[in-house]
């Protein structure tokens, strides 16, 4: 009986895991969605990303209420408990993350009849790129459970610091010359830093993966590490 039960939970965590997969691929088509139809004025397309966030928003209730679920029913320990904390948590970053192609839908909607400058036309592009590459990746990281993965993209998410930076910049120079007006200028500001936010929780994603397949605290390894080159001296460190 008790064999069955864990054979049970398994398929039931397998399929949580499937479930947080398929929200990651509607992010990344959300992302990648908004962003045309910020390039190209699609205000129809604009209001389809906005309804479709409806669909999101369900399976991310559906996949906590499965882990909770999990939790109160089969009590999971060790690994198995650290999979679904992290998923839990996955969960939410990936739904905050769905918010912000939303956000950027609602930004295309309010510059509508505002031409987009062509430099800042080619960051938005390689902020959206950048941003949906995070987000696969830190995903790929979960379903393979690969914690080296998952700890590379907080220096991987540093292109598209970068690149928001940049925007930015440009942006200013494009204001300083009157070649952008104000209101617009302010909405693509914002709509910058969503991009850059989806990658912070694309970052996130990969801190929680580490600590799924480690059971360490990614802050905590890298504040050793920080420790360890500063002062070099490795018996200063606490061992786990």
């Amino acid at each position: 009986m008790a064999e069955e039960s864990r054979k049970s939970f398994h398929r039931d965590l397998s399929e949580v895991r499937n479930d947080v997969a398929v929200l990651a691929t509607m992010v990344t088509e959300a992302v990648t969605r908004s962003t045309d139809a910020l390039l190209s004025a699609d205000m129809a397309a604009c209001q389809r990303i906005i309804d479709a966030d409806d669909a999101a928003d369900e399976l991310s209730r559906h996949i906590e209420d499965r882990c909770f679920r999990l939790l109160a029913l089969q009590q999971p320990m060790a690994a198995d408990l650290r999979t679904l904390a992290a998923s839990m948590r996955i969960n939410s970053d990936l739904e905050r993350s769905a918010d912000l192609a939303v956000n950027i839908a609602k930004g295309a909607r309010r510059i509508y009849g505002q031409e987009i400058p062509p430099r800042l036309r080619g960051l938005v592009g390689q902020m959206s790129e950048e941003s949906v590459r995070l987000v696969r990746l830190a995903i790929d990281a979960y379903t393979e459970t690969n914690g080296a993965l998952g700890a590379a993209l907080d220096d991987i998410d540093n292109r598209l610091d970068q690149l928001q930076v940049d925007f930015v910049q440009t942006m200013f120079e494009v204001y300083a010359n009157d070649k952008l007006a104000l209101q617009p200028a302010v909405q693509l500001a914002l709509i910058s830093r969503f991009f850059e936010r989806i990658g912070d929780h694309a970052v996130n994603i990969g801190e929680r993966v580490w600590f799924m397949a480690s059971g360490e605290s990614h802050e905590r390894v890298r504040s050793t590490i920080e420790l360890v080159v500063a002062t070099g001296r490795t018996e200063t460190v606490d061992q786990p």
